[in-house]
């Protein structure tokens, strides 16, 4: 199965956060992506859920060369 790195844009409202973040993830499709996304966070944003999956679609996503585990590399949440 094919792979992506995803830039994935997601907002945060207050008071959980002034802005939100990025998340950087290795997966094989958007579902996959918002799997990983939501299995990290803990259900801690999950009012922003329908946001999130509609800026996974909307994400660059870059095909990845070699055969990789999927994976959240990093993230970043203010």
């Amino acid at each position: 199965m094919a792979k992506f790195l995803y830039i994935v844009d997601h907002f945060v409202g207050f008071p959980q956060s002034e802005y939100g973040g990025v998340w950087n993830v290795i997966a094989g499709n958007d579902d996959e992506c918002f799997d990983l996304i939501s299995g990290v966070d803990n259900g801690d944003y999950e009012d922003c859920y329908v946001t999130l999956r509609n800026n996974i679609v909307k994400a660059p996503r870059f095909a990845l060369a070699d055969a990789v585990e999927s994976e959240v590399i990093d993230r970043f949440i203010t």
